[in-house]
């Protein structure tokens, strides 16, 4: 019976981590760009109540008898489809179309990733600065920051799907941002295994050695390059409906381990009420 009373608890406390999961799925139902994330279980080391032995005629019984004790969060891992693509009136605002990631550099001068396009721009001595809404700069190919020139009206810039940022000139044609002669081009990297890539929160991650390195884009034949969508956004891929679903069969599953408890409790009771 103690070993019922263990074993529920390990459900329960698996089946909260479940539905805080759940909970923040929904939670991020209006986030750009954010990945669904789903717990999985694995169950944990069983005990051995009686090995293989034979029956009264000799032979061998075909199973040993052995009990599980319980369960635990194996993984949460975030499902990266595509989010849909919602249109906007804002020029810097952008969506992938793809498995690309925008790259941003923090502060600190380290690299993080991201599906979040709603990027603004911030005047800075060197031009206008494309930047997130945490102000920091959004990475061209080179990896260098992306300046909008002073004399041009931010608000008219051009995204082109392969991510080449331009203004129009006087005759209406796309004229290209440059920077040492080169056309500036927002860089977009992809992983082998996005879903190895560590939350940091505020809509970005970092790589792992689970993601392997980023692979830049134009640069790798072996990808499939992304398309950049200009005044649209992504959606959170969250199915509000599936996740509801799934909170019900939590709760449920929470519950069940709890009767599981309170059983075990009664039965002890009663062993205890013995005279």
């Amino acid at each position: 019976m103690m070993r019922s009373l263990w074993t529920a608890a390990s459900g329960m406390r698996a089946q909260q981590s479940n539905v805080d999961t759940i909970a923040n799925n929904l939670s991020n139902v209006n986030t750009i760009g954010y990945k669904t994330q789903q717990a999985s279980f694995k169950s944990l080391l069983y005990q051995n109540l009686q090995s293989q032995s034979t029956n009264n005629a000799g032979e061998l019984k075909p199973v040993a008898a052995e009990v599980g004790l319980g369960t635990r969060i194996a993984a949460i891992t975030s499902d990266f489809e595509q989010g849909r693509l919602t249109p906007t009136t804002d020029p810097f605002s952008m969506a992938i179309d793809g498995k690309g990631f925008f790259q941003v550099r923090l502060p600190d001068g380290d690299i993080r990733y991201t599906r979040d396009g709603s990027f603004i721009v911030s005047p800075t001595e060197n031009g206008q600065l494309l930047c997130t809404t945490d102000g920091y700069p959004v990475l061209d190919a080179q990896g260098n920051n992306i300046y909008l020139p002073k004399n041009k009206n931010a608000t008219d810039v051009v995204i082109n799907p392969d991510g080449t940022i331009g203004f129009p000139d006087s005759a209406g044609h796309f004229e290209a941002v440059t920077n040492n002669g080169v056309a500036v081009k927002i860089g977009l990297v992809q992983f082998n295994n996005p879903a190895g890539l560590a939350k940091e929160g505020g809509n970005n991650f970092s790589a792992t050695v689970a993601s392997g390195d980023p692979i830049l884009e134009g640069t790798t034949d072996a990808i499939t390059p992304s398309k950049i969508q200009q005044k649209y956004i992504e959606a959170s891929n969250v199915d509000v409906a599936n996740e509801m679903v799934n909170l019900i069969v939590a709760q449920r599953a929470y519950e069940m381990n709890s009767k599981a408890i309170q059983a075990s409790d009664e039965m002890m009771q009663q062993a205890n009420n013995l005279r």
